[in-house]
């Protein structure tokens, strides 16, 4: 895995503007295990997930948990797979944890068109590891709670594909993050700690 800073300039980042728990890298897994995973995903039963009172366009697998955002609270889901086994002990040596600390996964297909509005991942979970697969993406941050006076605070990370991130500490629990409309055709692969 290449390390790559988050203050690089052509991640369109300028320095001073990142919250403090926010990693990110390119080229986090190879072309090959990419491939793989890509290859695995067509053989899954993606579907549309739901959000309280509307069906969003985004399709979604979860493991290890899902989330009744109806009801807000954990729900059960299919216990982790072994061909997620590789990207969970490589997320867990890059956020220096155990492997067993991760206990949920939600692989996400984004069709062209297809947005995720601004949220925080749900209150059950900790530490949050992203990798993008397939076509690249952008994902965008502003502070929570909002204000829009606070709008010059907000940032964009675009996502590379096989590029990966973590959100921890301030990170994870003062900003809010959202993905613009997809382009293309890209997959998603986020897996969760649990909430001490």
């Amino acid at each position: 895995m290449r390390q790559t800073s988050i203050f690089d300039p052509t991640a369109g980042v300028p320095p001073g503007r990142l919250p403090e728990g926010l990693s990110y890298t390119t080229d986090f897994i190879t072309p090959a295990e990419e491939a793989a995973l890509l290859a695995t995903f067509r053989t899954l039963p993606f579907k549309e997930a739901k959000y309280q009172q509307y069906t969003a366009r985004r399709r979604t697998v979860n493991y290890g948990a899902g989330y009744d955002f109806s009801h807000k609270h954990t729900i059960a889901a299919p216990p982790l797979p072994d061909f997620l086994r590789p990207l969970i002990e490589q997320a867990a040596a890059w956020a220096q944890l155990p492997a067993h600390a991760f206990i949920q996964a939600l692989l996400a297909e984004y069709q062209p068109g297809t947005p995720l509005g601004w949220h925080r991942d749900v209150p059950d979970y900790e530490l949050i590891f992203g990798l993008s697969l397939a076509g690249p993406g952008r994902i965008r941050f502003r502070p929570y709670p909002w204000e829009p006076e606070r709008k010059k605070e907000m940032f964009a990370i675009e996502l590379e594909p096989r590029s990966a991130y973590i959100l921890r500490g301030p990170a994870r629990w003062q900003w809010q993050h959202h993905v613009p409309p997809a382009k293309v055709l890209r997959y998603s692969i986020t897996l969760r700690t649990q909430r001490q």
